[in-house]
């Protein structure tokens, strides 16, 4: 598709997102307050489809998300707060600042020492810590993960995977010594807490997404789950009136499939 192309379907929907704001009661409703909870909502759909692979849900969803954002620009530009040429400009001036290595004479090695590099840059622009990026309302577990992958750019680190099994190794030590001491919750919860931290470090080091990781296994849990269910059912029985061994032999056939 050409650039025209591209720039005459952006046009198309920055008229409708004007017509819709102007004309339908929902629209002309709408904040950025309101919009939030909406937002995330989208943004979880689009991550179910790239977990999905499913192309066209992608497609969709992504849909979803940029009439987000242009609606957010929308309603700044009724108050002059800013428009959507000043979001895209923006985000232009940023990637060309961010990428000297691009768009200057920086010299670059690999991935690793791009990231170093944005995070030094960002220091510059006033960040006051290199985890001042790291939005206050993402999942824990995302959290996690961002956390240590800022913390890496700045070199703060460990060198091998093996120091990072053993950091596991030692938080599950301390946990169950708590556990076993009948420690108090407070004490068990944040033993357990350094235990889902150092093996989300683990992961990062053998390129495994955590967040993803968990969600394929949420989704197989769910499919044996219902499989189990639906087998109960033709069999006229009520899962709470079952007992453990009979569910574990639908649960096993489950697995199977």
């Amino acid at each position: 598709m050409e650039i025209n192309e591209k720039l005459k379907a952006f046009e198309r929907l920055l008229v409708i997102m004007d017509e819709l704001r102007e004309q339908c009661p929902w629209d002309k409703k709408q904040t950025m307050e309101s919009l939030r909870h909406l937002t995330i909502e989208e943004t979880y759909e689009l991550a179910d489809s790239i977990l999905d692979k499913d192309m066209n849900g992608i497609k969709k969803e992504l849909g979803d998300v940029l009439l987000h954002i242009v609606f957010y620009a929308r309603i700044a530009s009724e108050t002059n707060e800013f428009n959507i040429a000043d979001v895209i400009n923006s985000l232009c001036d940023k990637l060309i600042h961010r990428h000297p290595h691009i768009y200057s004479d920086v010299k670059v090695e690999n991935e690793e020492q791009v990231k170093e590099n944005w995070e030094k840059l960002k220091l510059k622009e006033g960040n006051k810590s290199v985890l001042a990026g790291v939005p206050k309302s993402l999942p824990a577990l995302v959290k996690a993960s961002r956390i240590q992958e800022k913390a890496r750019a700045v070199g703060f680190d460990w060198d091998k995977p093996e120091q990072v099994w053993e950091k596991v190794q030692e938080e599950m030590a301390e946990f169950k010594e708590e556990m076993e001491n009948n420690s108090s919750h407070e004490k068990m919860e944040a033993e357990f807490g350094d235990v889902l931290f150092s093996l989300i470090n683990y992961a990062r080091f053998k390129n495994i997404n955590p967040e993803d990781a968990l969600e394929r296994t949420n989704k197989k849990f769910i499919k044996r789950f219902q499989y189990l269910e639906a087998e109960a059912l033709k069999a006229g029985k009520e899962l709470s009136d079952m007992t453990l061994a009979e569910m574990d032999v639908y649960w096993n056939r489950a697995k199977e499939l």
